[in-house]
C-alpha cells in the first residue's frame, strides 16, 4: 500500500513539474526525425536515442527531483514517517521507468525495430541502472550544477562505450559491459546470459549502495543528524 502511494504520489509530482508534457513534445520531435531518416538508418538512430533519453533520463532529471524535494523539506518528513528507504527508491525507479518503456516503444515501432519485448526489457535495465546512478548522486548534491558536473563522468563512461558498440568498433572483451549489454538489447540484438547476470548483480549492488545514501540523506535533513 505504501508502495502504491508512494509510486502514485511520484507520478502527480512530475505531473505538476511538466515531465510529461517534455516528453511528449519530444517523442513528437524524435518521431519526425526518424521519419525523415532513410529506412536504413532508423532502427540504429531509434537505439541510440531510446539510449541516450528516455532509457537514462533518471540520470538526467533525478538532481531535480531530489533538489525539489529537499528544497520542500519532504526528506525531513520521510525521515520520521514509516516509509523505507527501500520503498522510496521503488515507487521513483517504477514511475520513472513507466514513461522510459513508454517512449521507448513508441520509438521503436516508429523505426520499426524487431523483437519490441527486447528493446523495452533493455530500456528497463537501462532505465534502472541510470536512475540508481543518478539518486547516488542526487542525495550528495547541494545544487543542480553540482549535480551536472558530478555526472559526466558517468555520461562518459556509459555512452561513449554503448554508441561505439552499437557502431562495431569497440573491442569484443567489453560486449558484457552493462552499457554496450543494454545497448544491444534496446537494437533488437540478443545477448549472453552472463552479460545479463553481471548486469543485475550491479544493479543489486547499486540498489544496497543508494539505500544507504538515502538513509543518510534523511539522517542528515534540516542540517542535523537524527
Amino acid at each position: 500500500m505504501r508502495l502504491r502511494n508512494l509510486f502514485l504520489l511520484d507520478m502527480r509530482f512530475q505531473a505538476k513539474y511538466g515531465f510529461y508534457f517534455l516528453y511528449v513534445a519530444l517523442t513528437v520531435i524524435y518521431v519526425v526525425i526518424l521519419l525523415a531518416l532513410p529506412q536504413s538508418w532508423r532502427e540504429k538512430a531509434a537505439a541510440i536515442l531510446i539510449f541516450s533519453d528516455p532509457a537514462s533520463m533518471g540520470l538526467f532529471f533525478m538532481g531535480a527531483i531530489v533538489l525539489l524535494e529537499k528544497s520542500q523539506h519532504t526528506p525531513c518528513a520521510f525521515a520520521v514517517s514509516p516509509v523505507r528507504a527501500g520503498e522510496y527508491m521503488l515507487a521513483k525507479i517504477a514511475s520513472l521507468s513507466a514513461i522510459s518503456l513508454v517512449v521507448a516503444a513508441l520509438l521503436a515501432l516508429t523505426a520499426g525495430i524487431a523483437h519490441l519485448h527486447m528493446v523495452l526489457f533493455g530500456t528497463m535495465l537501462s532505465s534502472v541502472l541510470f536512475t540508481l546512478l543518478g539518486m547516488m548522486v542526487a542525495t550528495k548534491i547541494v545544487s543542480l550544477n553540482q549535480f551536472i558536473l558530478w555526472t559526466v563522468p558517468i555520461e562518459i563512461l556509459a555512452f561513449i562505450p554503448a554508441i561505439l558498440h552499437l557502431w562495431g568498433i569497440s573491442p569484443a572483451v567489453l560486449k558484457n559491459y552493462p552499457a554496450n549489454l543494454c545497448m544491444d538489447m534496446i537494437s533488437g540484438a540478443s545477448v549472453s546470459f552472463l552479460g545479463l547476470f553481471c548486469t543485475v548483480i550491479l544493479i543489486g549492488v547499486l540498489f544496497m549502495a543508494v539505500r544507504k545514501c538515502v538513509i543518510k540523506m534523511w539522517q542528515e535533513a534540516g542540517g542535523i543528524k537524527l
